[in-house]
């Protein structure tokens, strides 16, 4: 089998496995089993179990990433563009097998143990955190609004996580839409 063939597959497999089932349930023969790779080749290209779930997460945030960033460009004007940030995690939260946001779910598992997890969800939260300092400065809005609506999405991140439903996109949303109209107003 080629090795991107291979890679592609094993983190088809991590991906799927890791997220509905949590990192450390999951071992390196269940991804070798779901994958179709054979355990030599698994460990050739990921000798250790953690090589394989920071290359899970870093495939996951640029996927991630492009995809809330094609809903968001799909609108013009750049204040309804924060808004459609939280219209899209509602559609996210609303995808079979929703569990919540994988870098939270991998840090809380494997953050105190693990130094390229807490990389990785660092890196993932602060790239979300410059997507929306651009979108607030294109919207002509103070740079502290970033913060405050990184808290919220997280916020509604963890809340769906829990209860499994959607709505806590659309709270966050109207959250958002007021600080956004209180900032115009100032």
């Amino acid at each position: 089998m080629d090795p991107d063939l291979a890679r592609d597959r094993l983190l088809d497999a991590a991906e799927e496995l890791f997220y509905a089932r949590g990192i450390q349930t999951v071992g390196m023969d269940d991804i070798r089993a779901a994958s179709g790779v054979s355990l030599k080749r698994l460990y050739r290209l990921f000798p250790a179990k953690e090589q394989l779930v920071e290359a899970y997460l870093e495939r996951r945030d640029t996927t991630w990433r492009a995809r809330l960033a094609e809903h968001v460009e799909q609108h013009e004007d750049p204040e309804r563009r924060i808004l459609a940030v939280f219209d899209w995690l509602e559609l996210w939260f609303a995808e079979p097998g929703f569990r919540g946001c994988a870098w939270i779910n991998s840090y809380g598992e494997l953050g105190a143990v693990s130094d390229a997890v807490t990389r990785q969800a660092r890196h993932h939260k602060e790239a979300f955190r410059t997507y929306l300092e651009e979108l607030v400065t294109a919207a002509g809005l103070p740079g502290e609004l970033a913060g405050q609506l990184l808290l919220l999405a997280e916020g509604a991140m963890v809340t769906a996580g829990i209860f499994g439903r959607t709505d806590p996109a659309a709270h966050a949303r109207t959250a958002a839409a007021a600080l956004v109209g209180g900032y115009r107003r100032n």
